[in-house]
């Protein structure tokens, strides 16, 4: 019998507004957090944007979306790749979905003010995009990140039962679970990948 957790579904992911910051490298190292932290800087001043007299139109309250990473390795690995995985080929882009409200002049503006607010290097790779990822497999992965291969290998399973392919090795991961505060096992993140 499945844990609540464990169910798989097919889903169609509408387009979503988000700010974009790409990297690489092992995610366990210490640069990464850095990358995390200017993206929350960011959701947060659009979230506190009414306080500081620059509501956009049509805002509203609402809870700040969670961390997402869209996962893969760099071309160097993908020629060598033998199934296991060095983190430290990791390519990934971080984002952090913002409301439909936001519009691309007010995500621009909230990122130049917090240049100049709390200036960093990493706010010059951010990007404020749209992405619609359409047909996918998403599954609510428990326990540590390591043991995520696991996951995939059932939700592909699941995939070719239901007549779906795989695109790509690409996946997504939403972070439900703050990392830095909850013990591995407890972990809780959306995994997610296209399928045509």
């Amino acid at each position: 019998m499945q844990h609540e957790w464990e169910k798989h579904e097919i889903v169609r992911i509408p387009e979503f507004k988000f700010y974009t910051i790409k990297g690489k490298g092992n995610p366990n190292d210490d640069f990464f957090p850095e990358y995390i932290a200017v993206l929350y800087s960011l959701s947060y001043a659009i979230k506190m944007s009414p306080k500081q007299g620059m509501a956009p139109k049509n805002y509203f309250e609402y809870t700040v979306d969670p961390l997402e990473g869209v996962w893969d390795i760099d071309e160097d690995a993908k020629e060598q790749y033998d199934g296991t995985l060095d983190k430290n080929l990791l390519v990934f882009n971080l984002m952090m979905r913002q409301p439909d409200f936001v519009t691309s002049d007010h995500a621009n503006e909230m990122l130049e003010r917090t240049k100049k607010k709390k200036p960093h290097d990493l706010l010059d790779k951010v990007e404020f995009t749209i992405i619609d990822e359409g047909l996918c497999v998403q599954m609510l992965h428990k326990g540590s990140y390591d043991n995520e291969p696991e996951s995939f290998r059932r939700m592909e399973l699941f995939s070719q039962e239901q007549n779906l392919k795989r695109i790509s090795h690409i996946h997504r991961e939403i972070y439900l679970s703050d990392a830095r505060k909850v013990a591995p096992e407890r972990l809780r993140t959306v995994l997610r990948f296209q399928v045509k």
